[in-house]
């Protein structure tokens, strides 16, 4: 117990040894350069470390499609295929609608295969499932020439596997997207119509990433491409496209230098992988009133394209908090090439007993009091054989010490 007691309390000072080793020293020089050209290269200069950050992007999107297509031998225009209507930065470009029209309240067959019956009874143990198209009333009714289960809602049923040609049109359609952010802890703004961009220009661009990769008008066929898509594809079975904007900005430099970059990808990407439910679709209805108030509705299945336009941000701009504490960081850390460097002078070199005896040493109370009392004879001795030569010097006995000065 007095041991670990004793052990307890020690301190530890830094001894320092030179140790002139070639195979030390180049170690130690390559970790040093290693360790600044990573703090130098990486942390400021490319992560640009110096800089205080903010991602938190205030964002404001508003989109506008134009186009015409034939679908079921009707000219559509926006007003018919592009759904919700305010230009928000999710919208949906049909592609396809199933109608079924002149629906109203009352009693009829189910639709669906997995609905077929030949008695009540068949129909009464799927009364605990939900139909596809209304309320199950467990009766068996003749529905052609086969049986379905009876249901109660908007009749006649819908049937959705009618095949149907898309509106192969959409593909030339355009897309204008207008973006406004803000960085609030630096209160910057900016849009993405850059100075170059004026009437003139925006009626006659599109889009690309070679020629106008900062246009603001985008062809769905090109948006299908660079998401490495097939539109065919998409407008048969529906899908979910993004369109990302990303505002990476250094304060530092000039505001014309704080421009957008578009990128594209599709983000149901399950939907190729998967035949359960596949693509994107949606319904929705249209609902009239006949003369004697009885109400009635056009149901209308929609398979679209749908566009998320999705915005992200990281402004940077110099401060000497960030710079101070990386700067810290990057002296503190090239003290790692002295710590590898005695593990490897210590365990692997020839000769590591040797440094570790001249890199310990152990000093106690005992020794320090031993090695006092040895240095105060010396130093005893060598006062009394300088007195013995030096008879003008006196002494005096009144306190026990003694001075030393001159004969007047």
């Amino acid at each position: 117990m007095w041991g670990c007691i004793k052990d307890f309390f020690t301190y530890e000072t830094t001894k320092s040894v030179v140790v002139k080793s070639w195979t030390i020293g180049i170690i130690n020089r390559v970790v040093q350069l290693l360790i600044i050209s990573y703090f130098v290269g990486w942390v400021f200069l490319y992560e640009k470390a110096y800089q205080e950050r903010d991602t938190a992007i205030e964002s404001s999107v508003t989109t506008k499609v134009k186009g015409f297509g034939e679908h079921h031998n009707k000219t559509m225009d926006v007003a018919d295929f592009v759904t919700p209507s305010q230009g928000a930065s999710v919208f949906c470009i049909i592609t396809k609608l199933i109608t079924t029209e002149n629906q109203v309240q009352g009693l009829c067959p189910e639709s669906e295969k997995k609905f077929k019956c030949e008695n009540d009874d068949n129909c009464t143990t799927l009364m605990s499932k939900p139909g596809s198209n209304g309320l199950l009333t467990g009766k068996c009714v003749s529905y052609g020439s086969t049986k379905m289960c009876q249901i109660r809602g908007w009749c006649p049923a819908e049937i959705d596997d009618i095949p149907i040609k898309p509106m192969m049109e959409v593909e030339n359609f355009t897309i204008f997207i207008k973006n406004s952010i803000r960085f609030p802890r630096f209160n910057f703004t900016k849009g993405n119509f850059l100075p170059n961009i004026n009437s003139t220009y925006i009626k006659n661009c599109t889009f690309d990433f070679n020629r106008n990769s900062y246009c603001p008008i985008f062809k769905v066929k090109d948006v299908i491409r660079f998401s490495h898509q097939n539109f065919t594809k998409l407008a048969l079975e529906g899908g979910v496209i993004g369109i990302k904007i990303a505002w990476l900005c250094d304060l530092d430099k000039s505001e014309d230098e704080c421009k957008p970059a578009y990128s594209f990808t599709r983000l149901d990407a399950m939907s190729e992988k998967t035949r359960v439910s596949p693509g994107y679709n949606f319904r929705f209805a249209k609902y009239f009133k006949m003369e004697n108030g009885t109400e009635y509705r056009t149901l209308l299945k929609a398979v679209a394209i749908r566009f998320d336009v999705m915005v992200n941000g990281d402004a940077g701009k110099f401060n000497m908090i960030p710079t101070l504490i990386n700067m810290v960081a990057a002296f503190t850390s090239v003290g790692v090439g002295a710590v590898l460097c005695d593990i490897i002078l210590l365990n692997f070199l020839k000769g590591a007993d040797l440094y570790k005896a001249r890199k310990f040493e152990e000093v106690s109370d005992a020794h320090i009091q031993k090695s006092l009392s040895y240095n105060s004879g010396i130093y005893r001795n060598r006062e009394l054989s300088e007195l013995s030569v030096r008879p003008e010097d006196k002494f005096s006995n009144d306190s026990g010490a003694f001075s030393i000065g001159q004969y007047g």
